[in-house]
């Protein structure tokens, strides 16, 4: 039972972590989703606003990820 607490406090961390980790994504999203459209109304379309996107779409992608990696965790914290 010991080894069990112990499992689960140590998903339940790392589960805080990824939780941690998609408010961090999720705020640079709006701020970079902000600088493009910035950008954009000011007719900067540059190399530097389409970095902008593929940022946005690397970001999005680690949203994914996490959420996946949230997903599972919880499925173990059930088993335990």
């Amino acid at each position: 039972s010991g080894v069990d607490m112990a499992k689960l406090d140590e998903v339940k961390e790392i589960l805080n972590t990824l939780r941690i980790w998609l408010s961090l994504t999720m705020g640079l999203i709006v701020i970079v989703t902000g600088g493009l459209i910035s950008r954009y109304d000011r007719g900067l379309i540059d190399g530097l606003f389409y970095s902008g996107f593929l940022a946005l779409f690397v970001l999005l992608l680690v949203v994914l990820l996490i959420v996946i990696n949230i997903s599972n965790k919880t499925k173990e914290i059930k088993e335990l």
